[in-house]
């Protein structure tokens, strides 16, 4: 049983066949017969898992497992505590409404441990933009993308930062790098 982390790069599209237009997941990974555990957007990076074994992948990517996925979004604007709060209860986006989730801002020293994006967020000089983390156990399509929207914070920039207990800092993973973990590792603190 394989199970392999993986700084997805922004533009990485999350099948192995390769597209016309964009990286796939084979331009990175050459472990053959893996397959995601839950699925990144093209326009977002960081913790892809990766497996071969079925009930693990289950395990990782169902709603009904709770394991807690945190992303970073860089949102357009200056969210306040309130927004933060509207976050954390659920955030009703007409076809569901979201189980409640920890939400909080993330620390500028943090944030310097990003790695650049190519291409570039937009920045525009007059409209700031704030990074906040949430801790979501779902992970429905673009999920995090419409949250932040339906409280009026626009994502800019999405990075998936951790997967139970696998942090992507503490893997040391550049974007496009992979490294093969233990397959119990999402719930266990690895080091």
């Amino acid at each position: 049983m394989s199970l392999i982390a993986l700084n997805k790069p922004f533009g990485t599209i999350c099948q192995f066949s390769a597209h016309e237009t964009r990286a796939s997941l084979g331009d990175w990974v050459k472990t053959p017969g893996v397959y995601p555990a839950g699925r990144l957007d093209a326009d977002s990076e960081g913790l892809l898992l990766l497996t071969d074994d079925g009930a693990l992948q289950a395990r990782i990517a169902e709603p009904r497992h709770k394991l807690v996925k945190r992303y970073w979004a860089q949102v357009e604007g200056a969210p306040d505590d309130a927004a933060l709060a509207r976050l954390e209860r659920g955030v009703d986006l007409g076809d569901y409404v979201t189980r409640p989730c920890r939400a909080a801002f993330v620390a500028d020293e943090n944030i310097d441990a990003l790695w650049p994006r190519n291409p570039p967020v937009r920045y525009r000089a007059a409209i700031p933009t704030t990074w906040i983390e949430l801790a979501i156990t779902e992970g429905k399509n673009r999920q995090v993308r419409r949250m932040t929207a339906a409280v009026g914070y626009p994502t800019l920039r999405l990075v998936r930062v951790a997967v139970g207990a696998l942090d992507l800092f503490a893997l040391g993973l550049a974007p496009g790098e992979s490294i093969e973990v233990p397959p119990r590792a999402p719930w266990q603190r690895i080091g």
